[in-house]
């Protein structure tokens, strides 16, 4: 904290120390797992969205050729609802033929 004046400023970091708990507590932990998987979901939000769009489809397009409501594809988008299946009905039908995961120490696997 710093104080100017009679007004008491705070880092972000104090600021998530004091609302979710310091690093290494079990609350800041979940927060820190939490917020990775959220970004994780964002990026492969992010990747069907490109994906679509170097297609030039539109989010009802792509949500006819793998049999759902666009609605479906925005929530895919955004990040949300994502299954392995949806993934690869989605990338399946923007011509993307094949796609691994690195699993680091485990090596990469083949999801289509």
């Amino acid at each position: 904290m710093k104080q100017i004046g009679d007004m008491e400023l705070y880092t972000f970091d104090e600021v998530k120390d004091e609302i979710i708990g310091t690093v290494g507590t079990s609350d800041r932990d979940k927060y820190e797992q939490e917020l990775e998987e959220e970004l994780h979901s964002y990026s492969i939000g992010e990747a069907i969205r490109k994906a679509r769009l170097s297609c030039n489809l539109t989010q009802e397009q792509l949500g006819e050729k793998i049999g759902v409501q666009r609605a479906q594809i925005s929530r895919l988008e955004k990040g949300h609802s994502i299954s392995l299946n949806s993934l690869m009905r989605v990338f399946k039908a923007l011509g993307i033929s094949s796609a691994s995961m690195d699993l680091g120490a485990f090596g990469k696997v083949a999801l289509w």
